[in-house]
């Protein structure tokens, strides 16, 4: 391809993106079922010759644009699913130009160094210690596994079992204590490093989601505890300091899993539901959520960086590791080739500041609040303390509530999802974009 057709390519594609932008304040949240058939046209046999770069492109922006899900309309409101700020998509755009290896520094000077800019950003816009790491990978999912195997490292390493010898077969037993409300990620990445089922021990919650502090068990020095920076129902906090402090007496490693909560503390409004937050030993959080990056950009936090590092470490007789004063990204996160999401996050957060930052996290708890304050003289009860950007619903019966979130998700101008609480059929509201306003 030449020069000037590359150009070309480029070009088109912006011009598709553009009228996509164009048209999605007025487009409806979900594509309906006639854009989804043209999906369809996608099902054909790998081609044996390829295709034209122009008619490929074509092809995909033609039936794209009519068939993603539209976050960014401010009307989105599923699960818990950011927009993303034009400053995010603008150096998306240049990153992917760049097409960056965030490894090393060596790699990609660039990269490491927003990361690290990013980094203290991160911990001082959080109250976190000085001393906090972090490593960028996917999501809160990845962020967790490596925030737990981190406990794993430092728990078994006081015990004198050398985990990254000897694996978990037969180490010393180590207890994970978290609340029955918590993310089902948690669960999932608990299993993925080899703790069964058995070694969980669970807490019960008040009606909130929060665990009751009354009801956690003893801790110990084999214990990792695992607290929620936002139940994604309800959007409550556990109680960090209390619990924090218990477990800092005894040697118990914490985690937060605060996927969406944990931007929280960059606001005075919400001081009280993060106090203690700083007190724990690894964070996890999303940037693509509550701080509208652009997907994927997934943050682990961790003060002891030494054991982050020891149960991520990656060798090579070829790897050509960065001096004290530079940052090799790979240290922190399970891969080594990576995209460099970095950038992105050091765009956002750079747009914004720390007011910037408050007044987002501010105005997405206002605008829930706007929500289930307009819900108060209706048919339609919100079953929760609206604490952050949560808004939890449900109608006099189970088969109205499921009739009525039916009737929204198929009415394309606004979309919510639903999920089970204390047995039950609920609607669940996530303000989570910066383009929500209110009517």
């Amino acid at each position: 391809m030449s020069h000037d057709d590359q150009f070309l390519l480029l070009s088109l594609a912006k011009d598709y993106a553009f009228a996509y932008l164009n048209k999605i304040d007025n487009a409806d949240v979900m594509p309906n079922r006639k854009a989804l058939h043209q999906l369809n046209a996608f099902d054909e046999p790998f081609p044996t010759q390829g295709n034209n770069a122009t008619d490929t492109i074509i092809k995909l922006a033609t039936i794209g644009n009519q068939t993603t899900v539209n976050y960014n309309t401010g009307r989105y409101f599923g699960f818990v699913n950011g927009g993303v700020y034009p400053v995010g998509i603008a150096a998306r755009w240049l990153a992917d130009s760049w097409d960056q290896n965030a490894a090393l520094d060596i790699m990609s000077p660039i990269s490491a160094k927003l990361e690290a800019v990013a980094e203290r950003w991160v911990i001082e816009l959080l109250g976190l210690p000085e001393q906090t790491k972090m490593g960028l990978v996917t999501g809160t999912s990845v962020a967790t596994l490596c925030g737990l195997a981190a406990a794993r490292y430092r728990l078994y390493e006081r015990l004198q079992w050398d985990v990254q010898v000897n694996g978990i077969a037969n180490a010393p037993r180590l207890r994970i204590i978290m609340g029955k409300q918590t993310h089902g990620t948690v669960t999932k990445m608990v299993s993925l490093l080899g703790f069964g089922s058995a070694a969980i021990e669970w807490v019960e919650c008040d009606a909130q989601g929060r665990m009751l502090v009354d009801k956690i068990p003893p801790l110990d020095k084999q214990c990792i505890v695992i607290l929620q920076a936002g139940n994604v129902c309800t959007g409550a906090f556990d109680y960090f300091k209390r619990i924090c402090n218990t477990a800092n007496k005894v040697g118990a490693w914490v985690h937060i899993d605060g996927a969406f909560g944990l931007w929280a503390a960059a606001s005075q409004q919400f001081r009280a539901l993060s106090q203690g937050m700083e007190l724990a030993d690894s964070w996890s959080v999303d940037g693509h959520k509550t701080l509208n990056t652009p997907y994927d950009c997934g943050l682990i936090l961790c003060q002891d960086s030494e054991a982050l590092v020891h149960a991520m470490q990656q060798t090579g007789s070829y790897i050509d590791l960065a001096q004290d004063s530079q940052r090799d990204g790979m240290l922190y996160t399970p891969d080594m080739s990576r995209r460099a999401r970095g950038i992105d996050l050091w765009a956002v957060l750079h747009h914004l500041g720390q007011q910037g930052v408050a007044e987002l996290v501010d105005t997405l708890h206002q605008h829930a609040v706007y929500f289930a304050d307009g819900l108060i003289n209706s048919p339609i009860n919100v079953i929760n303390d609206v604490v952050f950007n949560q808004v939890m619903l449900q109608c006099q019966t189970p088969a109205l509530t499921s009739q009525l979130l039916e009737k929204i998700q198929q009415s394309g101008v606004i979309w919510c999802g639903g999920a089970q609480w204390l047995g039950l059929p609920v609607i669940r509201i996530s303000i989570c974009s910066w383009k929500t306003t209110r009517a």
